[in-house]
């Protein structure tokens, strides 16, 4: 896969002298946020249960 990448210049400072970053999407692992907080309280869950019955 090819990435596009924007044509012009970078892009000059935004307001109050904060830089725009982030501007390409990075490569990686991509996990939807819904799943992401479902496996956290799982974690807690079993956690919680472990640390009862054990």
């Amino acid at each position: 896969m090819r990435k596009r990448k924007k044509e012009g210049g970078p892009m000059p400072a935004a307001s109050a002298g904060l830089l725009r970053f982030f501007e390409e999407e990075t490569e990686g692992i991509k996990i939807r946020p819904e799943l992401l907080v479902a496996l956290a309280i799982s974690l807690i869950v079993v956690s919680v249960l472990a640390k009862v019955f054990f």
